[in-house]
C-alpha cells in the first residue's frame, strides 16, 4: 500500500537506485546492471492483493508460457492504455 505522503515517481526513483546498488554487490556478473529509463505502474484492488502475491510467487513458471512483453501488452490493451512500442521497450 502506497502512502499518500510519497509521490509515486519518488518511490520508483528510490527503488531503482537502492536495488541497483544492492545487486551490484552480488558479484561481477551484475556490475553492469542498470534499470531502463521510465516505468509502468498499475493499481490493485485491495481485495485482489492475494491474487497478485500468488502471481508474483509463480511468475517464473508463468512467463515460461507467456512472455513478460506479451503479458504487458495485454494489460495495456485490456485497460485501454495507448502506447508506442518504441517507448515501452527502449
Amino acid at each position: 500500500m502506497l502512502s499518500k505522503k510519497i509521490a509515486l515517481m519518488k518511490l520508483i526513483e528510490e527503488l531503482k537506485s537502492h536495488s541497483s546498488k544492492w545487486i551490484k554487490t552480488k558479484g561481477t556478473d551484475y556490475q553492469n546492471f542498470y534499470w531502463q529509463d521510465g516505468y509502468g505502474t498499475f493499481s490493485v484492488n485491495p481485495s485482489e492483493v492475494d491474487t497478485v502475491i500468488n502471481y508474483i510467487a509463480n511468475q517464473y513458471e508463468h512467463h515460461g508460457k507467456k512472455t513478460f512483453q506479451d503479458e504487458y501488452r495485454s494489460f495495456l490493451k485490456k485497460y485501454n492504455v495507448s502506447y508506442s512500442e518504441k517507448y515501452v521497450w527502449e
